[in-house]
């Protein structure tokens, strides 16, 4: 029992409210489970600027729970996303949101947290979990401030170096760190040069972020892994790619961190879940571990919620690793590819020269759009028509109850059934991203995260 015999019980304890932990809360929320945040920062606030942007499929599935319009009125939207510095037109792909939402970490979690919240869900701030165990009854979870709760299922969004993915004994397996980066925001005294050096390292690179601060990210000369960065080792490497360290003082955040790609053998350990960063860790080029980590939580949020409510068997939760962890994989590979295609020496870029001819031809534009913008997502759910396992389209419907979108109908977080035979049929083909026209079908189940699962 907790100190004072404090103890609380709901039915899914998530660990960690960053964006992956925010997202599910809120899908688990939204299916009306008793869901708690527990996070060991005191406050929403972050330190620097983050994780920058929101792809295609993340902004379709906050479209599904009606709240994209928040994000959309505090971002940029940007045409365009890179594969190994090559950039890829997205206007002509099949989704309303054909763009790139520039928006950093911190307004993504508020605005997130503000929604999970809304929902009735408990963010519980300011402390951490010290131990856990689990058994056929559930999970016990004890807390920094000597409190124990009491859950049927537990998910660790607890970041790269996850307690509960430890304490879960789930391996994180992979490649070791190739090259090291340093990150910082600071002042500066001399004018750097705004844009990208390209190093036979990698690229070194700074933003303007306010009055006489800015973003640096700088390659290091040599790997360095596990250690806190100093400003004197951010001023050496400048040095060493510019000749001068600008007089950068002052920094509101300076961190470190490599290309290690890791991603663990499974997502579930019993009553034990992982996702996001918890569940792959690899280098931030091309912008998808925020998105990664959000997607994870679609996925697994109305798996849960069945389970939990007893409305799907157990072994349904088993899918979620099924599912997700190709995905992972995949995008592992796409960053390691990007990460190499950084290297400034003469054999790196006339690869890029090759590379940016190649995704000129549409065909592989249009197939590498797709991996960056996670609409080329499909779940092997068997043989049957090209929608099965993939995103439903967001088609404008007319229903009894007047005009509306599919994804208007997946705002609760439940199956939608859509039957166009007879006077409602929806002409065909459709169109879906990568694999181009299909034929129109007579019916189509939609899981609650918008992926077809059965189609006649």
């Amino acid at each position: 029992m907790a100190q004072g015999g404090r103890m609380s019980t709901h039915q899914v304890v998530i660990v960690g409210a960053g964006p992956t932990g925010l997202m599910l809360a809120g899908e688990l929320a939204v299916a009306g489970v008793d869901v708690v945040i527990v996070e060991r920062r005191a406050t929403q606030d972050l330190v620097g600027n983050r994780a920058g942007g929101l792809i295609p499929r993340t902004l379709e599935c906050l479209d599904q729970r009606g709240i994209v319009e928040r994000f959309l009125a505090q971002g940029t939207r940007h045409h365009v996303v890179g594969f190994v510095m090559a950039p890829l037109d997205i206007t002509d792909l099949p989704t309303r949101h054909n763009y790139y939402l520039g928006i950093w970490q911190e307004p993504t979690e508020r605005l997130l947290a503000a929604w999970v919240e809304e929902r009735g869900a408990s963010i519980q701030r300011g402390v951490e979990v010290v131990a856990y165990t689990q058994s056929d009854a559930g999970v016990a979870v004890k807390l920094s401030d000597g409190r124990t709760l009491h859950a049927q299922y537990l998910v660790g969004c607890d970041g790269g170096r996850s307690a509960i993915r430890k304490g879960a004994g789930i391996e994180l397996v992979g490649a070791d760190a190739s090259v090291s980066y340093l990150i910082a925001e600071v002042a500066i005294t001399e004018v750097p040069p705004v844009g990208i050096k390209h190093t036979a390292r990698g690229n070194t690179g700074f933003g303007p972020v306010g009055t006489g601060r800015f973003r640096v990210v700088v390659t290091e000369a040599e790997v360095i892994t596990g250690e806190a960065p100093t400003l004197a080792e951010l001023r050496a490497a400048l040095r060493a790619v510019y000749g001068t360290d600008f007089g950068v003082h002052s920094p509101s955040y300076l961190s470190r961190f490599t290309d290690a790609t890791r991603q663990a053998t499974t997502y579930r350990a019993g009553r034990v879940l992982i996702a996001g960063d918890a569940a792959h860790v690899h280098s931030p080029a091309g912008g998808q571990g925020l998105n990664l980590g959000v997607q994870d939580a679609v996925n697994l949020g109305w798996k849960l919620a069945q389970v939990v409510h007893g409305t799907a068997p157990d072994a349904l939760l088993d899918t979620y690793t099924a599912e997700r962890h190709p995905v992972g994989a995949k995008i592992l590979k796409a960053t390691m590819a990007i990460t190499a295609a950084n290297r400034g020496d003469a054999q790196t870029a006339a690869l890029k020269e090759v590379f940016t001819d190649l995704l000129a031809i549409d065909e592989a534009r249009i197939r590498y759009a797709g991996l960056m913008t996670g609409l080329d997502i499909h779940y092997d759910l068997g043989p049957g028509h090209p929608l099965l396992g993939r995103r439903m389209p967001d088609l404008d419907l007319d229903t009894p109850e007047g005009p509306r979108r599919v994804s208007q109908l997946l705002h609760t977080a439940q199956p939608v059934h859509l039957d166009f035979t007879g006077p409602r049929r929806v002409a065909g083909p459709w169109v879906l991203p990568v694999i181009g026209a299909v034929p129109a079908p007579a019916t189509v189940t939609i899981r609650p995260d918008g992926y077809v699962s059965a189609v006649t």
